[in-house]
C-alpha cells in the first residue's frame, strides 16, 4: 500500500425532502449568489421554484445562469465569471449533474483569478483561491458533487482538459433521490457508466497491497451492477434510486483511491471522443473500456482474473486465465448492452477519420496512464479496436 493524505470535507446531506434545506445551507456562507443550472428540466418539474422559493425565504439575492451543456463549455463559464465579478458574488449553487458543478467548480475559481481561467486546464497556474460552491445534486453520475476534479471544454479547437484541487471540492452537497426519478432512461444509463469507469480507472492498478480498497472497489461495482437494471424498469424505486446516488459520490470522492496509484487513461483516451462529437462521456466510457481491457489486460493477467471472478463471479480456472479475464471483459460489454449503451464506435456514428488525430491530442503532452503507459500508436490502436 502506497503512502496517502485523504481528506474529503464536502457535507452531504441525504434523503427525502432535503432540499428544503438549501437556503440555510447557503446562508452560512454569503448573501449574493449565482445559481447556476442546465436545461428547462429543472422548472419543468418544479425543483427550481422550490430552490428559488428557499433561497428567498433566507433573505438570499440570486443571479441566475442556466444553459450548461453536457460537456460544459469555456464560453458559459466566461460568462459566469463575469457576472459574479460585477455583482460581487459571494457564493455559487450549481443545480443538476456533474456538468453544472464542473462549471461551476471553474467560475469558482475564475472569480478569484487575474487572467483566463482556461490557464488551471492548460496547468500554466495552480489554484490558489476560490468562491464557496454547493450543490444540489439531479443526476448521479460524475461524481463531482464532492471530488476534487473538474473538466471543461473549450470550443476554441474543441479541447476537453480538466485540473483537480481539493480547494474546489463543494462545501455541501444535497441529495433526495426522488428529484431523480424523472431522469431519461438514457441518461440514467449514462451516469451508471460514469461511476462504473470511475471506480475501474482506480481498480486497475499494479499496486499489490490494497485488500480494502479492492473490495469497496468491488462492492460500489456490484451496487451499481445490482440497481441500474431495477431504476431502468421502475423509475420511482427509491431504495435503489438512493444506492444509485450514493454510489455516484462513492465512486468519486477520493475514498477508492487511497494507498494506490489509478489509472485514468481511459478517461483521457474518451474526453477526445466527446470534445470532438459531443457523445455523452458515459457512453463513451462505455465504448473505450473494453476496447482498453482487451488491450491491456496481459500486463498483469491476475487483477483481470480478480476483477471477473469478484465482479462478474466467474469461478477463477487456474489452468486458463486468460479465459477467465475475457469473459469477465465479456460481461461487461453484455452489461452496458443490457441497460442500452454503446459499445462501438459504429454504434455512436463514429468512423476511423480522426483516430490519429484524437491520439495526437490525448498524447500531446507524454504518455497516457499508470496501469500501462500508453503511446499515441497504443491509443490508435485501442480505437481500432472499439470501430
Amino acid at each position: 500500500m502506497l503512502n496517502f493524505n485523504f481528506q474529503n470535507t464536502t457535507e452531504i446531506v441525504f434523503g427525502m425532502g432535503v432540499e428544503e434545506e438549501v437556503g440555510k445551507k447557503v446562508s452560512k456562507y454569503g448573501k449574493k449568489l449565482l445559481l447556476h443550472y442546465g436545461g428547462t428540466s429543472l422548472k419543468k418539474f418544479g425543483l427550481y421554484d422550490k430552490i428559488v422559493k428557499n433561497l428567498t425565504d433566507e433573505g438570499i439575492e440570486i443571479f441566475e445562469l442556466g444553459g450548461v451543456l453536457p460537456n460544459p463549455r469555456l464560453s458559459l463559464v466566461r460568462e459566469g465569471i463575469k457576472i459574479c465579478k460585477d455583482n460581487n458574488i459571494d457564493f455559487i449553487l450549481a443545480v443538476g449533474g456533474g456538468s453544472a458543478i464542473d462549471s461551476a467548480k471553474a467560475i469558482g475559481v475564475g472569480v478569484k483569478y487575474d487572467g483566463d481561467v482556461w490557464d488551471f486546464f492548460e496547468k500554466r497556474e495552480t489554484v490558489s483561491d476560490t468562491l464557496p460552491l454547493g450543490v444540489v445534486l439531479t443526476i448521479p453520475a460524475a461524481g463531482s458533487e464532492t471530488s476534487k476534479s473538474c473538466v471543461l471544454t473549450n470550443e476554441d479547437g474543441w479541447y476537453k482538459k480538466s485540473f483537480s484541487d481539493s480547494i474546489i471540492r463543494p462545501k455541501f452537497t444535497i441529495m433526495n433521490p426522488e428529484v431523480t426519478y424523472t431522469l431519461p432512461a438514457k441518461q440514467t444509463a449514462a451516469g451508471a457508466v460514469d461511476m462504473m469507469s470511475h471506480v475501474l480507472e482506480r481498480y486497475f492498478t499494479n499496486e499489490k497491497h490494497v485488500e480494502l480498497t479492492d473490495r469497496l472497489s468491488e462492492g460500489v461495482l456490484k451496487t451499481i451492477i445490482s440497481n441500474t437494471p431495477k431504476v431502468l424498469d421502475f423509475p420511482e424505486n427509491y431504495n435503489a434510486r438512493a444506492e444509485i446516488m450514493i454510489s455516484s459520490t462513492i465512486a468519486h470522492n477520493g475514498l477508492l483511491d487511497i494507498g494506490r496509484e489509478s489509472d485514468w487513461a481511459s478517461h483521457k483516451i474518451e474526453h477526445e471522443i466527446s470534445a470532438l462529437y459531443d457523445i455523452a462521456h458515459g457512453a463513451g466510457l462505455a465504448i473505450i473500456l473494453p476496447a482498453w481491457m482487451k488491450y491491456v489486460y496481459r500486463t498483469n493477467i491476475d487483477r483481470f482474473v480478480q476483477f471477473a471472478n469478484r465482479v462478474w463471479n466467474i469461478d477463477v480456472n487456474f489452468d486458463d486465465p486468460e479465459a477467465v479475464v475475457l469473459e469477465g471483459i465479456k460481461r461487461t460489454e453484455e452489461f452496458f448492452t443490457s441497460i442500452d449503451m454503446p459499445t462501438r464506435l459504429s454504434q455512436a456514428d463514429i468512423d476511423g477519420d480522426k483516430f490519429e488525430e484524437m491520439a495526437s491530442r490525448a498524447t500531446q503532452n507524454g504518455t497516457l496512464g499508470n496501469f500501462v503507459k500508453l503511446t499515441k500508436e497504443d491509443i490508435i490502436n485501442i480505437y481500432k479496436l472499439a470501430e
